[in-house]
């Protein structure tokens, strides 16, 4: 099982994104969660399309949105060097 936390500046702060990829026999998807300002858990997917991540679910909060650029990176990152 390839399981992660990465921490990613998004909202203005950096905040810890934990990882869990999920067996799907066409795609690369993983589970995401992060808290938010509350403690609240968020939890959404992350696909992948042609090369690029994409988050795969709609009403997250916009810090959420925004920092997909950041995250994307964050992840290839990770699985190219420790998967």
């Amino acid at each position: 099982m390839v399981q992660f936390s990465l921490l990613v500046k998004a909202g203005g702060r950096l905040r810890e994104f934990n990882f869990r990829k999920l067996r799907h026999p066409e795609n690369e998807v993983f589970s995401v969660n992060v808290c938010d300002d509350r403690g609240d858990r968020l939890f959404f997917n992350l696909q992948k399309e042609d090369k690029d991540w994409h988050i795969s679910q709609n009403g997250l909060p916009p810090w959420i949105i925004q920092s997909e650029p950041g995250i994307q990176v964050a992840v290839e990152e990770e699985l190219k060097n420790n998967w």
